[in-house]
């Protein structure tokens, strides 16, 4: 009786939408979503104690905004070259050369960071991540069929979720231990899974159409030119509302996220007074909600509907960003609700944003109208880590209630879009 339970479940998995996107996607978008952890784990890991890891090294909040605001510059100038490059050199190539500069490369110089300087050299290096960001983006995709694009970039999701769970044994060492030697080791680790990451893209990846097509294209054309043919494509990208839309949102979002990335830890602690040993436990609180939301509840929803998701996953943004402004010291309950509370809108906002934009850019020009969107997200959101930081310095409150009212701009916005077209055939 056990059994045949037990061989039901298995058979309900196996046709779960879930299950059947990856079926359906063969190739690059299976490997790159599976080999999502080997970046998540160590990152997760990390990421708790990234900024204290400074801050008990002598960096300053303001410090700690320009290495932001300043490698936010630099990597727009990266993104440009992103989009160039992905066409060059293909999809694979580049996203194997972003993953071990931007991260390899990166995370040992951070493992043996003790000052601004060095500080800012690592977030430097950190850079040709964006370069892999556009590769990546197309070498997910392009060969994906688009009515998937949810279903995928909620795989994608899911493999960084799963490696949170890790994230209590960096807690355990740091209380055994202490900051600075258990993140130094931790970076070591990192560059070590991320060169391994490298190794897998080179070994079952394989160049999308288009890239090919493009790389053909491309061929003899100087890389000064491609950077000149950009101004071809800027204006046909500023008279598409629906893009434009799409990204306005991205970079709310994408600021949002770099001041609860980079001022949550030093909220709860300095602030609230909690123990560091809780930052560690609140990714794994997000993780459990998002997974189940994703797994439980995420295919029960339209994935070609966009709009009131969206819309939803942002008020409850807003109203996560309220809850921890309002939190009094010690109070471990209201910060556990605005992780619950951000989990949520997160599962609903994190698949749809990068999908809406996606399935509103042309699938000829994808990798460099990627750059350019990436460019300008960072440039437009460089001036606000500073921001974040100067804020911070006055009151740790002020940064989240900045993000508030990002969160509601970002509502008007997309009470504004419309619905995509989405077809069955291969993008």
């Amino acid at each position: 009786m056990l059994y045949m339970k037990l061989k039901e479940k298995i058979k309900g998995l196996r046709i779960h939408p879930l299950i059947q996107v990856l079926a359906d996607n063969k190739g690059n978008p299976r490997t790159l979503a599976l080999i999502e952890p080997l970046w998540g784990i160590p990152y997760n890991l990390i990421s708790p104690f990234a900024t204290l890891y400074m801050y008990t090294q002598g960096i300053t909040d303001v410090q700690i905004g320009l290495i932001l605001s300043i490698t936010m510059v630099a990597q727009v100038l990266f993104s440009f070259f992103g989009g160039i490059l992905s066409d060059k050199l293909g999809r694979k190539f580049t996203t194997m050369m972003g993953d071990f500069f931007g991260w390899t490369l990166a995370c040992l110089v951070w493992a043996v960071s003790n000052n601004f300087w060095l500080f800012l050299a690592a977030a430097l290096l950190n850079c040709f991540e964006q370069i892999n960001q556009t590769a990546w983006y197309c070498l997910l995709i392009e060969d994906a069929h688009p009515k998937d694009l949810v279903g995928i970039y909620t795989w994608v999701n899911i493999g960084g979720l799963v490696a949170i769970f890790f994230a209590p044994l960096s807690g355990l060492f740091v209380s055994s231990y202490s900051i600075v030697p258990v993140v130094r080791v931790l970076y070591i680790l990192f560059a070590l899974t991320m060169l391994t990451k490298t190794l897998i893209t080179f070994r079952f990846c394989h160049e999308t159409r288009q890239g090919k097509i493009r790389r053909a294209e491309t061929k003899g054309v100087s890389i000064l030119h491609m950077l000149e043919e950009y101004r071809q494509l800027i204006p046909g990208l500023l008279k598409n509302k629906s893009v434009l839309k799409a990204v306005a949102v991205s970079v709310i979002l994408y600021i949002t996220n770099m001041v609860s990335t980079n001022f949550f830890g030093l909220y709860v602690t300095q602030r609230l007074g909690l123990s560091e040993n809780f930052l560690a436990l609140f990714p794994i609180l997000n993780a459990a909600v998002m997974l189940i939301f994703m797994v439980g509840f995420q295919h029960r929803m339209n994935a070609t509907k966009f709009r009131i998701p969206l819309w939803v996953g942002l008020a409850l943004y807003a109203a996560a960003a309220l809850v921890l402004i309002l939190s009094p010291a010690n109070s471990l309950g209201f910060v556990l609700l605005y992780v619950f509370l951000a989990a949520v809108a997160a599962a609903l906002v994190n698949p749809r944003k990068d999908a809406l934009l996606q399935l509103n850019i042309t699938p000829q020009e994808r990798a460099r109208i990627n750059a350019l969107i990436i460019a300008a997200t960072i440039a437009l959101s460089s001036p606000f880590g500073y921001l974040a930081g100067w804020l911070s310095s006055m009151d740790r409150r002020l940064p989240f209630a900045f993000t508030l009212l990002l969160f509601i701009t970002a509502m008007l916005v997309i009470s504004r879009i419309h619905e995509p077209q989405v077809t069955e055939k291969s993008s």
